[in-house]
C-alpha cells in the first residue's frame, strides 16, 4: 500500500492530462446539478432536484480530467455513447463533515449541494462516487443528465448583483477564478466590502507559493447586501439573519462559521466567472471555515484575519488537512491511523515511502525530533484557558491578546529546535497527537504562522496547475 500511494504521487507530479474535445462535448456555459444529500451516519441518499445554466465555463478548457483524486466524494461525468470520462472532479462537502458529529448518530440531516461542469451537449451520466477506508471510490449515485430536461433551466443567469474587479489577470479559462462574496455587510458598509476584498487578495496572493503564481489569479467580488451588519453568533446569544445564512456555530463549534442556503451561495457566486469562493464576514469575532471546492469563511475585523484568509483557503483550495491536534474537535475519528489522503499530512514514517520522500532535507531522520512534549503541555493549558474565557463571554479583544501571546510562544519554540526549517516527518497531525505526521515544524495549517510548509506548497501548485495548463 505505502509503495503503490507513492508512486500515485509521483505520478501527479509529472504529469498532466491535456483533453482537446472540449467542443465536441460541451458549450460555453456551465451546467449546475443541484440535489438533495440526505442521510445520518448509517445510510445516506441522493436525489436530483434541478439543472441550472450557472454562467460561463470558467475552467480549463484542456484539463478536464482531476487525476488528484483529492476530497471525500469524486464525481465523473461520461459520454453515454462511448463511456469514456469527459470531466471530473474531487470535492468535500458540509454533509461529509456532518455525517461524523455525534447529531448523526442521532437525527437525520439534509443538505442541499451542487456538481458543476460544462454544459454537455448532449445526454450524459453523471457517477458519484464516495471515498472509502483503502482510500478508493465507491459508486454511491448515478444520474443520467438531460441537457432538455423539463427541469433545466438553460437560460443564461441574469446579474442582478452588483459587482466589481478586484484583480483580473486573464481570460477565465486560463485562470484560477476567484469570486468573493460578503456575509453581514449592510448597504452602508459596501465600500468597507471593497476594501475587504481588496485586503483578502492582496494577503492571499502576497502568500507563496500563490505569490510566485499571483498572475494566474482573477479574483472578482459580488456585493450581497444584508438586513444589518454582523454575522448570526447562537453561542454568543448574537442572533441576526443575513444575506447567505451563514452562521457560527457549525456542528455545535462555535468559531467555525457554515452557511446553508446552497442556492442563494451559488446564484451569488455565478454574477462572475468562478471556481473557488471566498465568503468574508463582516464581524469581529474570530471564526471561519473552509471545505474543500466548496467555499471558505472568515472574519474580516479579528487580529488574526490574514491568517484566518489563508489558512481557510487553504482548506478550500488544496484540500489541505489541519495539521493541528490540540485543539478539541466536534469530529468523531477513529482509532485507525488510516494514510490520509491529503497531501500535507501523513500516517507513514518510514523514509523509503513517505509520500514527501522526494523534498526531505539530506540527515533528516524520519520521524523527526521535535519538543513535542513541551509543546503540548503548554497548548493543553492554553485550550483549557481559552475554553473558560468562551464560557466566560469575555471581550473579545481579551481574546485576541490571548491568542497573540500564544502566537508568539508557538513561533519562538518552533523556529530554534534542531530541526526547525527542516523537511521530515513531525508527529503529531490532523486531531491526533501520535502515529500522523505533517512535513516541517511549523505551518499555516498548524499554528497562526504565516507561511505554509513545503508539502502545503506543494499540493497547492499542483491545484494551480490543474486550472491553469
Amino acid at each position: 500500500m505505502k509503495k503503490a500511494y507513492l508512486f500515485t504521487l509521483t505520478l501527479l507530479l509529472t504529469c498532466t492530462i491535456s483533453f482537446g474535445q472540449y467542443d465536441q462535448y460541451f458549450t460555453d456555459a456551465t451546467m449546475r446539478l443541484d440535489f438533495n444529500h440526505v442521510g445520518n451516519a448509517d445510510e445516506e441518499h441522493i436525489a436530483f432536484d434541478q439543472m441550472v445554466n450557472d454562467g460561463i465555463w470558467a475552467g480549463s478548457k484542456t484539463i478536464l480530467i482531476d487525476e488528484l483524486r483529492l476530497g471525500k466524494y469524486f464525481f465523473e461525468v461520461k459520454d453515454i455513447k462511448t463511456e469514456e470520462v469527459i470531466y471530473s472532479r474531487g470535492f468535500s462537502s458540509i454533509y461529509g463533515e456532518w455525517e461524523t458529529t455525534p447529531d448523526a448518530k442521532k437525527n437525520w440531516g439534509s443538505f442541499h449541494e451542487s456538481l458543476r461542469f460544462p454544459w454537455p451537449k448532449n445526454k450524459v451520466n453523471v457517477s458519484l462516487y464516495k471515498r472509502n477506508i483503502t482510500n478508493g471510490f465507491d459508486l454511491i449515485w448515478n444520474y443520467e443528465v438531460d441537457p432538455k430536461h423539463h427541469r433545466a433551466f438553460v437560460a443564461p443567469v441574469e446579474n442582478h448583483y452588483n459587482s466589481f474587479d478586484v484583480v483580473v489577470n486573464g481570460a477565465p479559462e486560463k485562470q484560477v477564478d476567484i469570486v468573493v462574496l460578503g456575509e453581514g455587510y449592510a448597504k452602508e458598509d459596501m465600500a468597507k466590502f471593497k476594501k475587504d476584498a481588496q485586503r483578502f487578495a492582496e494577503v492571499l496572493l502576497s502568500t507563496e507559493p500563490f505569490a510566485t503564481h499571483k498572475n494566474k489569479f482573477s479574483i472578482r467580488a459580488v456585493e450581497t447586501p444584508a438586513p444589518h451588519s454582523g454575522v448570526n453568533h447562537p453561542h454568543q446569544d448574537i442572533h441576526t439573519r443575513s444575506a447567505l445564512s451563514v452562521t457560527y456555530g457549525a456542528f455545535n463549534s462555535e468559531r467555525y462559521a457554515l452557511g446553508y442556503d446552497n442556492k442563494t451561495i451559488r446564484d451569488a457566486s455565478a454574477a462572475v466567472p468562478y471556481e473557488f469562493t471566498a465568503i468574508l464576514m463582516n464581524d469581529s469575532i474570530y471564526g471561519g471555515g473552509g471545505i474543500y471546492n466548496l467555499y471558505i469563511t472568515a472574519a474580516v475585523d479579528n487580529a488574526f484575519q490574514e491568517y484566518l484568509f489563508v489558512h481557510e483557503f487553504g482548506h478550500h483550495f488544496a484540500d489541505l488537512a489541519d495539521e493541528y491536534y490540540t485543539s478539541a474537535s466536534v469530529y468523531e475519528m477513529d482509532g485507525k491511523h488510516l494514510e490520509p489522503w491529503e497531501l500535507n499530512v501523513t500516517a507513514n514514517a518510514d523514509a523509503e515511502t513517505i509520500k514527501w520522500k522526494d523534498i526531505v532535507t539530506p540527515d533528516t531522520p524520519i520521524p523527526t525530533p521535535w519538543e513535542k512534549e513541551k509543546y503540548d503541555e503548554h497548548s493543553i493549558a492554553t485550550q483549557k484557558k481559552r475554553v473558560e474565557m468562551r464560557k466566560a463571554k469575555v471581550d473579545e479583544k481579551v481574546m485576541e491578546d490571548f491568542f497573540i501571546k500564544k502566537r508568539s510562544w508557538d513561533d519562538e519554540l518552533l523556529a530554534n529546535m534542531k530541526y526547525s526549517g527542516k523537511v521530515g516527518a513531525f508527529e503529531g497531525a490532523q486531531y491526533k497527537s501520535k502515529g500522523l505526521y505533517r512535513s516541517a515544524a511549523n505551518c499555516i495549517m498548524f499554528t497562526r504562522h504565516d507561511h505554509f510548509c513545503p508539502a502545503c506548497q506543494r499540493a497547492i501548485t499542483l491545484i494551480i496547475d490543474q486550472y491553469t495548463k
